[in-house]
């Protein structure tokens, strides 16, 4: 999923460079998706129609997500650097959490 405040002309030339042949990214969901308040847009993760206790966010800023803040990752912004490797650094993290999302999954567990 690709989830932004971005209004959807913008989103979708940004999605045409990131995923040419529309085979990476399966959802996108944009600022006509977004709630707004007082006129800023958030990101409402319910809208995923997702368990949340399976989701995460990541994102420069809480300010997208006041609702779901547990679920938010902080990530810098990101200045169009080609040597930028952010997301790289958190592959170990996203492991550990899809590891503990399927084996929770996997004893039947709910809880924390």
């Amino acid at each position: 999923f690709i989830f932004t405040t971005a209004k959807q002309d913008y989103t979708d030339k940004v999605l045409d460079v990131l995923d040419p042949k529309k085979k990476l990214i399966r959802h996108c969901l944009s600022q006509r998706d977004c709630l707004c308040a007082r006129g800023c847009y958030w990101k409402d993760l319910t809208r995923l129609g997702r368990d949340l206790a399976k989701t995460v966010a990541l994102d420069h800023t809480i300010q997208g997500f006041p609702a779901q803040a547990a679920n938010w990752i902080p990530v810098p912004r990101w200045w169009g650097d080609p040597r930028d490797e952010e997301l790289l650094r958190l592959t170990p993290l996203l492991g550990q959490l899809g590891r503990a999302v399927r084996t929770r999954g996997l004893r039947g567990d709910t809880g924390p």
